[in-house]
């Protein structure tokens, strides 16, 4: 099979870009924490890289991937069937597709990336309090039963995708669902015993966010699969917004409460731009991607100080930034999709479309958000019968790297 080598070389290279990001979220995690519980925190991201691994070959991409709501060969629209667990059919000269002309191989790889790091992003809210066993039970139950099934109905053939919702590189699939879980196990484990312990590490923040950022261009890109004008699109997009969401958080940060412009709040800008760009990211213009990186530095910055006023102790702004950027982002893609940049995507509300497609996307991110947090809330309570999510106070405060892990970040 001779495939085409420029396309397999991007999408190895997209791959790889997108791995990035799950060693970068350690960093960026680890620095935001305390010191006694930086490993704790980061082994909490690098831990899915394995287990997920595992999971995704196993049955994962298979029940994302394989059957269609259309052929009726998959579970009403909602998961996939198992004729491709363990990669039964799939060698290394499989195609992805005719259109798709580069070894399926890479496509397992490359959404087993987007796998990896999901359920990672939700480990920001709860650090310091939840325990590792209970963690790695969370990992596989909630990939099973939100991840999966949000992929293969967006993504894969299933219901979302059949009645026309779009979503490019996970606003739904990932942001949205994590964001809202994140949500639910800050109520379910409470605050923490320090919570007013500030970042450890700023430097590692910026190392954190460094490789985030690199690493998006190969998740929001890469999700083209194809070398094209919308993949060189979806990357200027995607900086743009994380660039002027980064910005625009300093100036508020610069103009209101302290009026202290800090590295923190740029890092975390940009992260919030990242996120919200993300649905949108190969539908809409460059224009939208600066007006998006706009709002989702206002809207991202107002929902961080909306929880802290109610005093959710979400350690790391993730529903603030993920969550919250996630819905935003698919709500703009409503608005500001555009034939003219994919002909393959649709036409939003602002842009001369109708409310069909906008009401389909506000209700397909509800959906997701909601289930996201429930589940969320119903898993850690079954789990918590068997196996204590929440660590001991006592724990907590001598710090989790040493207590659970038998190893410090710094002496």
């Amino acid at each position: 099979m001779m495939f085409d080598k420029g396309l397999t070389t991007f999408m190895i290279v997209a791959t790889s870009l997108v791995m990035l990001m799950t060693p970068g979220l350690a960093f960026f995690y680890g620095g935001l924490g305390c010191k006694k519980n930086i490993l704790s925190i980061m082994m909490q991201s690098f831990v899915s890289l394995g287990i997920t691994t595992i999971l995704w070959i196993a049955f994962g991409y298979s029940m994302c991937f394989s059957g269609t709501l259309a052929e009726g060969s998959d579970f009403f629209g909602i998961i996939g069937n198992l004729d491709k667990a363990f990669l039964n059919g799939v060698t290394a000269s499989t195609p992805l597709s005719s259109e798709r002309n580069f070894p399926e191989y890479i496509f397992v790889a490359y959404q087993m990336m987007f796998a990896i790091i999901t359920p990672a992003l939700i480990t920001g809210a709860f650090i310091n309090r939840v325990t590792f066993k209970a963690y790695v039970i969370f990992l596989v139950l909630w990939q099973i039963f939100v991840y999966y099934p949000f992929v293969h109905m967006v993504w894969g053939g299933g219901i979302l995708q059949e009645w026309g919702v779009l979503d490019f590189a996970g606003g739904i699939t990932v942001h949205a669902t994590a964001g809202f879980a994140a949500l639910a196990s800050v109520f379910f484990v409470g605050a923490r015993a320090e919570k007013n312990s500030g970042p450890n590490n700023i430097p590692l923040v910026a190392i954190g966010t460094s490789l985030l950022w690199f690493g998006w261009y190969g998740f929001n890109a890469g999700s083209e699969l194809d070398v094209d004008a919308i993949t060189a699109q979806a990357f200027l997009n995607t900086d743009v917004s994380a660039s002027v969401a980064a910005i625009t958080w300093l100036t508020i940060e610069w103009t209101t409460g302290r009026k202290r412009p800090t590295f923190i709040g740029l890092m975390t800008g940009a992260v919030a731009g990242l996120a919200t760009i993300t649905p949108a990211a190969g539908y809409v213009t460059l224009g939208t991607a600066f007006i998006i990186g706009i709002c989702a530095g206002i809207v991202c910055y107002q929902a961080v100080k909306f929880v802290e006023r109610q005093k959710w102790d979400d350690a790391l702004d993730v529903w603030g930034v993920h969550g919250i950027g996630g819905v935003f982002g698919t709500i703009m893609l409503g608005l500001f999709a555009t034939k003219t940049v994919n002909p393959n995507g649709a036409v939003g509300l602002f842009m001369g479309g109708g409310l069909g497609f906008f009401l389909k996307q506000i209700t397909a991110i509800v959906f997701a958000s909601a289930w996201g947090f429930i589940f969320t809330l119903g898993v850690l309570k079954l789990i918590n019968k068997f196996v204590p999510v929440k660590v001991s106070r006592m724990d907590e405060i001598k710090g989790l790297d040493f207590g659970y892990h038998g190893e410090v970040a710094r002496q």
